[in-house]
């Protein structure tokens, strides 16, 4: 036993303080590191195309996808040769069954998209058509006799928003095109409807003036196709390319990725083809097909009846996966899949997830 005097309290005192201290600090660093450790990524939101000229196995798919699915887009509209908005005879047939299976499927959000392809009386088309655009676009007039039809069609139809993919813009355009854009935007909003704006990957989005409001839809695809030789649709390094042109936009923006692939024949024909199609073709094989590891995706030669050798490259469900990833990778969340329409099981298993 000793006396304990005032000197020792003062001692005994600051040791407590500082034992007491110390417990708290660490206390507080496990807290912060357990905030680290349950860290939630963003959920993410899907969407996808419903195509005219492959409806019925669209609807198939959007009914077996919807629950993955945030929205989905209906590729419905195209010209006449007024430059007014035309519906093929298969859109027509297909928007009742496509606004039932929305229905059943608890989903609200169904947008009109919108391509400047031209559909002549005589039945021929003229895929992209720039010199429309401009007519189109060129006074304040045109831009409003076209917002006009578009209104009416959104209240027609009751789209939940609108969605542009107008195409092979031509430089001197982009200025009346981004007003357009911003003229849209501004009176679909005040009818509380969306707007979604596709981009090509070869637009030059760096100098363009593209309003605040809508939301971008990249195509991270077409890297090969009916222009090039045999190759993927898109690989990682072009994915990720486009989501670090994307950062520079306004807005929370989507990257567009495309299912299936094509077929190039060895005389030059290139022919687009479904997943299903091409797991089909992949049973002629010459050898067993392979996995590039820049791109995830298949590809392999066969040779067909007419003993023409062909090469197909495609995506499947494990090329998508990875897609979809490295996009996550690079904080993009909200993905849309170009089309629905023949996917694979597995793949609509990976995207229903």
């Amino acid at each position: 036993m000793f006396k304990v005097t005032g000197k020792w309290r003062v001692v005994v005192t600051i040791t407590i303080i500082i034992g007491i201290t110390a417990m708290y600090m660490g206390c507080e660093g496990r807290s912060h590191e357990e905030k680290k450790l349950v860290r939630v990524e963003p959920s993410l939101e899907l969407s996808a195309w419903v195509v005219d000229w492959q409806w019925k196995s669209s609807i198939e798919d959007l009914r077996e996808i919807s629950k993955g699915l945030t929205s989905f887009q209906v590729f419905a509209a195209y010209f006449d040769e007024s430059d007014s908005l035309y519906y093929t005879e298969q859109m027509q047939e297909a928007l009742p069954r496509i606004f039932e299976t929305a229905k059943q499927s608890g989903l609200t959000e169904v947008d009109l998209t919108l391509v400047n392809d031209l559909i002549k009386k005589d039945g021929t088309e003229v895929q992209k058509d720039s010199d429309m655009i401009t007519r189109l676009m060129s006074t304040d007039k045109s831009r409003e006799k076209h917002i006009e039809e578009i209104l009416a069609a959104v209240t027609k139809y009751d789209f939940h928003g609108v969605e542009i993919d107008y195409e092979k813009i031509k430089d001197s355009d982009w200025d009346h095109v981004c007003a357009f854009y911003r003229e849209l935007y501004q009176r679909l909003h005040a009818m509380g409807k969306s707007l979604r704006i596709v981009l090509e990957s070869r637009m030059p989005i760096e100098k363009l003036q593209l309003p605040e409001g809508p939301a971008y839809v990249m195509m991270a695809y077409n890297l090969y196709g009916t222009h090039s030789g045999p190759g993927p649709k898109a690989d990682l390094a072009f994915i990720t390319k486009l989501a670090k042109r994307m950062d520079r936009l306004p807005g929370e923006n989507i990257i567009a990725l495309s299912a299936g692939g094509f077929d190039w024949a060895e005389q030059g024909k290139v022919t687009a083809v479904t997943e299903k199609r091409a797991a089909e073709l992949s049973l002629q094989s010459v050898s067993s097909p392979k996995r590039d590891n820049a791109s995830g995706s298949m590809y392999f030669d066969y040779i067909d009846d007419n003993h023409v050798r062909h090469t197909v490259w495609y995506a499947d469900d494990v090329t998508i996966s990875q897609w979809m990833s490295t996009l996550r990778q690079r904080g993009y969340y909200k993905i849309a899949i170009w089309r629905l329409g023949e996917l694979g099981q597995l793949t609509i298993q990976e995207l229903n997830q």
